[in-house]
């Protein structure tokens, strides 16, 4: 495995390996990550890489496409299936894409654009004016109770009824709760607007039947394949059939060239795992789990945004420990949990900082942990951020983690054979802090 990578390209060679080893000895708690499976990597890793495919199946400008397009349209019909969608366009390179390509099929440089704000779990590309989308259209925002952390509806309502957005904009990055899409497309159609849901997050739990479904009450979907999907990094759309013909003008030529037709296929068998009957057990395990994790550490006395969870992730509000989301996320990643710093509703420090921090489910129940665990890793989390700074705790909880990461392996025969490749650098017993 590798060897002529290794061979050929030392240096990326290594940071291959080590990001293998990374992954194994690590519990993965951000909610954005997960472990795709040897089929998708085997997709991933194909020939399909060198084919240029540059249009639609049976509509290229390339010859030479038969067998990619092949695999497109099984992307597409299984999308559709999952999804219960009229249309699905699965070129997107990534969420992010799949937004914009919707703004740009559906509206003009400065019409108006009402998203939930990056401050309230919302995502950049939803009017940021960090992002494109806050540079080319008129944007507004609504967000969450700030007491409570839930989407104030209300709120939403009434900014839509005063600003008269063409497009609203549905869905979050970092937000713990089932959203009310048939409410959000009631507001839509009170004011005359279109309305886009994202669900990137929680795209596995709604084919899984588990959330709320928005393609039955929405213009536009869009979703990314990996997170909850368990696929390859990319997007989706999913819109009507009267959009289908200017959705996917707007990702090629509109906002992409050339379609990545490994990424494609590799979608193609996410998308079909996806359809096996093992695919809603390990997204009812995602939430089981979730449930588990929070309420662990709701009994170890830290504070949850909105009070809980309905889906995959959890934000903890660390004001009452007195942490910053960056110190607790260096801290707990030297003892092998990883974790994002995340922003808290009407959050007093910068997104560099953070109150907060994410945490999420699917890796780890990828690796098939279930209910136990989370218990213990929740115990663990404890023990780091009540001793931030003390690095005997930090190594004997690394000691723990390790043993837990040990007894859930992923791609146990790439590990096997990369470490018959270098033993050296796969003494997985003997990690430790670098400054210990």
């Amino acid at each position: 495995m590798l060897n002529r990578l290794r061979s050929v390209d030392r240096e990326v060679y290594e940071a291959v390996r080590n990001e293998v080893r990374r992954q194994q000895v690590n519990l993965e708690l951000i909610a954005s990550e997960n472990y795709v499976s040897q089929a998708v990597l085997e997709a991933l890793g194909s020939v399909l890489t060198n084919k240029y495919a540059e249009g639609y199946p049976g509509r290229r400008y390339y010859g030479g496409c038969e067998w990619v397009d092949q695999a497109e349209t099984l992307a597409i019909e299984r999308a559709k299936e999952l999804f219960r969608a009229e249309h699905a366009n699965v070129q997107p390179h990534s969420g992010s894409q799949a937004n914009m390509a919707v703004y740009l099929s559906a509206l003009e440089p400065g019409d108006r654009i009402l998203g939930m704000s990056l401050s309230a779990g919302g995502h950049l590309t939803h009017g940021s004016p960090k992002n494109a989308s806050g540079h080319y259209y008129q944007v507004d925002s609504y967000g969450v109770n700030p007491e409570t952390g839930w989407i104030d509806l209300d709120e939403a309502r009434a900014k839509a009824e005063a600003f008269k957005p063409k497009l609203l904009v549905v869905g979050a990055s970092a937000y713990p709760r089932a959203i009310d899409y048939e409410a959000f497309a009631e507001i839509a159609r009170s004011v005359g607007a279109m309305l886009m849901v994202d669900v990137a997050h929680v795209a596995g739990l709604i084919v899984a039947g588990l959330h709320p479904d928005p393609v039955p009450c929405s213009d536009f979907v869009t979703a990314t394949t990996h997170k909850t999907m368990r696929g390859p990094r990319g997007g989706i759309i999913l819109c009507r059939g009267d959009y289908a013909k200017r959705m996917d003008l707007a990702v090629f030529p509109g906002t992409q060239g050339g379609p990545l037709m490994h990424v494609i296929a590799a979608k193609a068998v996410a998308l079909k795992e996806a359809l096996s009957p093992g695919f809603r057990r390990y997204q009812k395990q995602i939430i089981a789990n979730a449930k588990a994790l929070c309420d662990a550490l709701k009994a170890r006395g830290y504070t949850m945004v909105t009070g809980g969870t309905d889906n995959h992730m959890m934000l903890v509000d660390l004001r009452p420990q007195g942490l910053t989301g960056r110190a607790a996320t260096d801290a707990l990643e030297k003892a092998g949990l990883t974790v994002n710093r995340n922003l808290v509703p009407s959050d007093p420090r910068p997104p560099s900082e953070t109150s907060g921090v994410r945490v999420g489910t699917p890796a780890l129940t990828s690796r098939g942990m279930r209910e136990d665990e989370m218990e213990i890793i929740a115990k663990l989390f404890d023990a780091v951020l009540k001793n931030p700074g003390d690095r005997r705790v930090r190594k004997h909880v690394r000691e723990q983690t390790l043993d837990l990461c040990d007894g859930f392996p992923i791609y146990s025969g790439l590990l096997r054979r990369l470490y018959e490749q270098d033993r050296d650098a796969y003494d997985f017993a003997t990690d430790s802090e670098s400054d210990i």
